[in-house]
């Protein structure tokens, strides 16, 4: 199915991103894509988003095998008939995956996106598809007009 494949498409990126920001740079180490902007800076995080719940492995792994589980099967579930929100659920599974084995492997996520204009956290690929499949199913729900009931 396409959705599994988009999944595989963002874990394959994500880990490929993660492995030359670790096999090429430096930790902490920073370079100007536009200076003062966006910068790629090496980083590590043990905990989640903006640092927060430090040194959580087993539990971040732990949440992060049930919400694969049920991703896996409401892609499933949903694939045929709400197309936007399995592509959506496709690219949470991608990233979530991307980082839990990052987790599940090292501890710590890699982490190198700096947006530096509005003193964000630093992120990466994975993080990128989260965010992006949740704009999504925000956007199928707000704008699609067919009525979605949740099959469990």
């Amino acid at each position: 199915m396409i959705y599994y494949l988009v999944a595989v498409a963002v874990i394959l990126i994500d880990q490929f991103s993660k492995w030359a920001i670790v096999n090429y740079m430096k930790l902490y180490e920073s370079i100007p894509l536009i200076e003062g902007w966006l910068h790629i800076t090496s980083s590590r995080n043990r905990g989640a988003a903006f640092g927060i719940l430090q040194n959580q492995r087993w539990f971040f792994i732990s949440l992060t095998v049930i919400v694969v589980v049920f991703l896996v099967y409401y892609i499933y579930r949903v694939h045929k008939t709400q197309k936007l929100y399995a592509f959506a659920l496709a690219l949470i599974l991608g990233g979530a995956i991307g980082n839990l084995i990052d987790r599940a492997s090292t501890g710590q996520v890699v982490d190198f996106i700096d947006v530096r204009i509005i003193n964000f956290a630093i992120f990466n690929l994975a993080d990128s598809a989260i965010v992006i499949g949740v704009g999504l199913l925000l956007i199928d729900t707000l704008f699609t007009k067919e009525d979605k009931k949740i099959i469990l």
